[in-house]
Formats: C-alpha cells, structure tokens, sequence
C-alpha cells in the first residue's frame, strides 16, 4: 500500500513537535545509522527510553502515516534501537524530522 508522503501536521503544530518531543528523542540517540530505507536509532536501555520511544512511536504514526516504526530491544541490556523507514523517497524527511 503506497501512502502518500505527507506529514498531516501544520507548521506551528510540526514546530511545536519538534520542540517537545522530537529534539529530545534525536538528543539522546548514543548512534544513527542508515539503513534501507530510513534510520536506525540506538538509546541507552532503561525502561524510560522505551516509554519515551513508545509515546513517540504512536504521535508520529498519526501525523506520518507513511512511515514505518520499529522498537527493537534486544536481549543483555544492548542499546535499544528505533527503526524508521518507508519508501525511499520518504529517506530525507526521516532525517529531517528524527536526525541523520
């Protein structure tokens, strides 16, 4: 299914998100690194990044419909990781919005 690559949001509304919830997620990303289609981002481990990652996670998906969220936590305490994708068109907004 091919959505359009399109942030619902207005400019205030995008501003105002970038304030409150995307520079302090993009912030404390420990590594960015692409990926097909998009980025990956590592985070230390506590409980509170998945929270954080969590809420992040579910605004975003209204707003970005088109975008693709992945939360990996792996097993040992390793870096949690957030994967963002989507068509490969959509690769610079990932990195306008989240950092690259």
């Amino acid at each position: 299914m091919d959505l359009p690559i399109v942030c619902t949001l207005t400019e205030e509304e995008l501003r105002e998100r970038r304030r409150t919830v995307l520079n302090s997620i993009g912030g404390t990303a420990l590594n960015i690194t692409s990926i097909l289609d998009g980025y990956s981002y590592s985070f230390e481990a506590p409980s509170e990044v998945i929270t954080q990652l969590s809420r992040l996670v579910d605004v975003e998906r209204q707003c970005c419909r088109f975008l693709t969220f992945r939360i990996v936590v792996e097993c040992g305490g390793q870096p949690i990781r957030l994967e963002i994708t989507g068509l490969p068109e959509a690769k610079p907004i990932i990195a306008d919005f989240f950092g690259s």
